[in-house]
């Protein structure tokens, strides 16, 4: 497994394990310049993150928190949101407290500075990358594409049906595949996942005339209602007065025209009932798509 990968992946592995098991262990990381990862247990009143090590504390200072932290574009609530959670690291040094407790200096700016310069400097457009779901606003989603590393993925770019607000897709924390699009102004890693969802045929074709499905209401129009099927796949079916956009709905297959690209549906049924993200269905495994 890649070292360049979003916070939380390394953790668990032999290899993270094994590097934080002993001393020697841990000065062998050290010497090697290697990506672990460890759990935050406090962020203390100077902003330093405390990390817990199994054999010792490690101590991330706050200007080596994350990459523009001490340039000041990076806010602290980055350091102080980590609490609880995964964090990466390079160790910089293991000293003695005044105790003579031995703890390690540790380094996420410069986990994530190699990072960069290693992997995401090099990943081009059409690239198909493992990502996680940090936080999400209105406009989109922020995704970690390795070692804290974070890149937007813009509402307009998660499916063909539009949605209100990436949390009908996503919760925080879950491991998405995303395409690489593009950069903006910054150089920053700009994000795509629809054309990982498959086109209107492979999606059409899991569905049949005669069926009634599960879609969720994503549009009422006076001409009609905009049913979500899958997330690249909606049908219309007639106008109905009393549903709402983000409802519930079991959905009549009427017909399905492959020519037109167009789905008609009746609705049966449909409820308040509060849609969870269901289980993503990619249709693409590849590593790269040109675009």
């Amino acid at each position: 497994m890649s070292e360049f990968r979003p916070e939380g992946t390394l953790i668990n592995t032999n290899a993270n394990k094994n590097a934080l098991s002993s001393l020697q262990a841990l000065k062998d990381a050290m010497l090697r310049g290697m990506i672990l990862e460890g759990r935050a247990t406090l962020c203390d009143k100077e902003h330093n993150l405390h990390i817990d090590l199994g054999i010792m504390k490690g101590i991330i200072p706050r200007n080596e928190g994350a990459v523009g932290i001490e340039e000041g574009y990076v806010r602290d609530i980055a350091l102080i949101s980590r609490v609880g959670k995964s964090v990466c690291f390079i160790i910089e040094e293991i000293k003695r407290n005044e105790e003579g407790r031995l703890y390690a200096v540790l380094s996420r700016k410069k986990a994530q500075l190699k990072a960069q310069k290693e992997y995401a400097d090099d990943l081009a457009v059409g690239d198909i990358i493992e990502v996680r779901v940090t936080h999400m606003e209105n406009f989109g989603a922020f995704c970690d594409i390795g070692s804290g590393l974070i890149a937007l993925l813009p509402i307009e770019a998660i499916s063909v049906s539009r949605i209100p607000h990436p949390g009908v897709r996503f919760f925080v924390g879950q491991n998405i595949k995303c395409l690489v699009s593009g950069r903006d102004d910054k150089g920053r890693i700009i994000l795509s996942h629809k054309e990982l969802l498959g086109t209107w045929e492979e999606n059409a074709a899991l569905f049949r005339i005669g069926e009634t499905v599960p879609g969720i209401i994503r549009s009422v129009e006076s001409y009609g209602v905009f049913v979500e099927l899958m997330p690249n796949l909606a049908g219309l079916a007639e106008y109905n007065a009393d549903v709402k956009e983000g409802m519930s709905a079991a959905v009549y297959i009427k017909n399905i025209i492959p020519e037109r690209r167009k789905i008609k549906l009746i609705i049966v049924d449909y409820s308040e009932e509060k849609h969870t993200p269901s289980e993503i269905k990619y249709f693409y495994e590849g590593e790269h798509i040109d675009i």
